[in-house]
Order: C-alpha cells, then structure tokens, then sequence
C-alpha cells in the first residue's frame, strides 16, 4: 500500500469529509455508470482545492482515509494525481471538444563520482529533445511545451498543488506556443553519487486523440512492442545530447510517461545503481577490491523494533576487519513493496510465480558488485538521523546506530548517502 504521513488523528473539515465521502461512494460503486458519476464530482472537487491551493485538506483527508478505509485511499490517491497531472483545454470554437493535456516526465538515471548538473537546459539542446520526444515517443499532431530545466528531485512540485499549477503553466505555453523561460534560481540539489534528473513537459492533443505513438489505432494489438521499441529509440537518440547536460556522469534513459508513473519508477530503478555506484566510489577512493568490503543491512521505520512496520532498508558499508561505517545509502520501499515482497492487493500470488523480497534483491546486487560478506540484522530500527547535519544514521555489525564517516585519510569526495 502507498504510505502516507503519520499524522492522522486530526479532525476532518466539512471540506475533507466531502472528499472522504466521495471517494468512499466512488469505491463501493455498483457499475461503471455510476463510479463515473461520482467520480467526475470528485475531480471537480479536487479541482478547485487544488487551484485555491488547499493541499492541507486533501493531505488531511488522505491521512484519514489510510487509518480508516484504505480502498477509499487509493481511490483519493488515484483522483489527486490524475487530476494534477492533466488538463481539459476548453476549444475556441462553440461546441468544440476541446483538447487534453498531460504532464509527462523523463526520467534520467545518473551517477558519479563527481556531481551530477541539473538547472538551465540550453536552447540547441532543449530544441533537440523536443524533436527527439516528438519523433519517437508522441503521437502525431500533438502539441509539446518541454520545461528549459533540468530537475532534481529536490527541485520537483513538493505537493500536488504545485503539479496543478506547473501542469496548467506548461499546457497553455503548449496550446499557444508560447515559449518558456528557466527557473530564475532553482532550488539547490543535495550531491550524491547516483541520482535522478527529470526532464518535465507537456503534451497536448484534441480530445479523443492519442497522446503517446503506442496509443495509436494501429497499435492496439502491439502495444507492449511499441512502447519498448519508443523507448529504445529514445535511448539511442537522446542519451547524446543528455550526456552533454550531465559531464562525467554515466546515464540511463527511462520510458517518458505520466508524471507520478514515471518518477515512481525512476525512484524504484535508481536503487541498484546506488547501490553499484557505492560500491564503485569506495573501491575507487580506498583502493581496495569490493571482496574487501562488508555490507550491513538493517530495515528502518518509524516504530522501533517489534511489529512496526519497515519503511526502508539502510545499507551501511564497512572494511571487513572493521566495525567502523564508512559509507551507507538507503533502500525505500515503494508503493505495494514490503519486506517480505507482498505482492499487489488483489492479485493471486501463484499466477505471480516466485517474487524476490526487497532484501534478495539487495543481496543480488551486492554479490554482482562483488561484495561477499554481507551482515543481516533481523530487528528493526528506528528511523533516526544525525541532529547536527541530518544524515541517515545506519546500523553497524553490532547492531549499534551510528554516523557514516569516510576514514580520515580517505582522498576528499562526495560522502551524502541516497
């Protein structure tokens, strides 16, 4: 299941029980007919929190539905992303249909040794990528307003608020052909060796009309072909003209979708780089062999040991003649994951086959690597930080929380932890 913030004690406006209300109706919905009607009373709802930036009453409502009614959760979560994320257009012309438009994001796996740019996107390039986005993964007669940054996770909308508005920003530079202007000073990006850039934009196309190429008429028996052969095409066209925007980094182009889909898998598919990233910084920087090293695993959340549930598995490294942490990234769980590999709700976990836990995907990774000896806490940990800097603290081998530190004769480098 999604996580939500902690805080759910909190009484409900009349605004969020309106919302709980109709996400509840909209889940126990008899028909389509009626699931739509509810649901188009939900988004016109959502639309106007969201235009009066009254994201507390939907975080509210979010926190109370995940305690309460967890099928009228997802039924809000799905609503507010969807509705953040597009846009009708309404046509000039009386009785037209109009047009939609979607915020899409293009993911952009990176890591280094050195530090990875985000900002600005220079003109040449920012044309490049348009037509690259416009020839292999749009569908014809679309309209695209693509945004002159390159974004960090830092730099992303903090709330779905902040989606609406970008979407609606980016839609109207897209329908009018208005050209865009780079954020003046963006926010500053934490460093670390592997992370995710974003390229964000909009597509905009006549109602009933596809968006991507492999909604095409013609592509609805091939679907899963042709969205593969987009993104290989995408991969050989633009991963170029990324490598300029990213200097001495080593990049990885992800499929441009949906917005919440796409940074979704973005955040899942940049842990086993972090992971080899790690790996590659502390043989490189101690001068040692990966056999050299020790992982340390322990799972985190915000209940201490016991039945608490596990938010994310942190991963402390040290040499193995040493209980000393010298370097540790974090492993979060997403969406339906667990510790024990839960699979979807709903689904029969035998038509699913045998599914890898978070942790065997961890232990895979570090034996790819070439790390060997791997020490596995069974108990849970609090999900404490340092007080002075705000760094994860991770376990060490004797199940003591501590602060990461390089050893004092370690060369100079990046130590920030994904």
């Amino acid at each position: 299941m999604r996580r939500p913030s902690k805080d759910s004690t909190q009484k409900l406006s009349a605004e969020s029980q309106r919302l709980a209300a109709l996400s509840q109706a909209m889940g126990q919905a008899g028909s389509r007919i009626e699931e739509r009607g509810f649901e188009q009373h939900l988004d016109s709802h959502l639309h106007k929190l969201l235009k009066s930036h009254h994201q507390d009453t939907i975080d509210a409502t979010l926190n109370n539905l995940f305690a309460t009614d967890l099928n009228a959760y997802d039924v809000l979560m799905d609503a507010v992303e969807a509705v953040s994320e597009a846009v009708h257009i309404a046509a000039e012309d009386e009785g037209g249909a109009g047009y939609n438009a979607l915020l899409i994001a293009a993911p952009i796996l990176a890591w280094t040794r050195f530090s990875i740019s985000s900002g600005a996107i220079p003109a040449d390039v920012l044309s490049t990528l348009n037509t690259h986005l416009a020839a292999h993964l749009l569908a014809d007669d679309t309209q695209l307003a693509l945004s002159p940054n390159l974004f960090s996770i830092d730099q992303l909308p903090r709330s779905h608020a902040e989606t609406y508005a970008l979407t609606h920003k980016l839609a109207q530079a897209a329908h009018k052909g208005v050209p865009l202007k780079p954020t003046a000073k963006p926010l500053e990006t934490a460093p670390f060796l592997a992370d995710t850039r974003y390229l964000l934009a909009v597509v905009v196309a006549p109602v009933g009309a596809p968006l991507f190429r492999w909604q095409a008429p013609g592509s609805m028996t091939t679907f899963a072909a042709d969205r593969a052969s987009a993104l290989l095409a995408w991969q050989a066209q633009a991963t170029p003209t990324i490598a300029r925007l990213l200097p001495g980094c080593g990049v990885e182009l992800l499929l441009p979708e949906a917005y919440y889909v796409a940074c979704r898998e973005a955040d899942k598919a940049i842990r086993p780089v972090s992971i080899r990233a790690a790996v590659h910084y502390l043989t490189h920087t101690l001068n040692i062999e990966a056999s050299e090293l020790r992982a340390v695993i322990g799972g985190f959340g915000e209940e201490p040991s016991g039945d608490g549930q596990i938010d994310e598995y942190r991963i402390g490294f040290t040499v193995r003649q040493s209980n000393d942490v010298i370097y540790g990234i974090v492993w979060p769980l997403y969406g339906q994951e667990d510790e024990d590999g839960t699979p979807a709700e709903g689904l029969v976990p035998a038509l699913l086959g045998e599914r890898k836990t978070p942790v065997d995907e961890i232990l895979a990774l570090l034996q790819e690597a070439g790390v060997t000896q791997v020490k596995r806490h069974s108990e849970r940990f609090p999900s404490e930080f340092c007080d002075d800097c705000g760094a994860p603290l991770f376990v060490d081998p004797t199940a003591e929380l501590v602060h990461a530190e390089m050893p004092e004769d370690a060369p100079a480098g990046d130590t920030h932890f994904h």
